[in-house]
């Protein structure tokens, strides 16, 4: 994991679930929160029935409030502008 000034990259992301439909999220270690999704019983009750949940976006920001800040306006977007990010 990349680290600057003894602060973590934060990731905005985003997940096609088993039923097509997207989850955007937060974290600060990728490969654990979608192995958290896919398989944990911690975080999100929304893709626990939803699996399996594929990352199709996802973006760097430099802290969480930052990545905070960027998922609420990820969470705006309608699904075709999400479809357009993700492409």
């Amino acid at each position: 994991m990349v680290e600057i000034a003894d602060e973590k990259i934060w990731y905005v992301y985003i997940l096609k679930c088993n039923d097509n439909t997207l989850y955007t999220g937060v974290t600060n270690d990728l490969d654990n929160r979608l192995h958290q999704h896919n398989h944990g019983q911690v975080g999100a009750k929304y893709t626990r029935a939803r699996r399996p949940v594929t990352l199709v976006y996802s973006e760097e920001q430099f802290n969480k409030s930052e990545a905070m800040k960027r998922e609420h306006v990820i969470k705006k977007l309608s699904r075709t502008e999400k479809l357009m990010l993700i492409n």
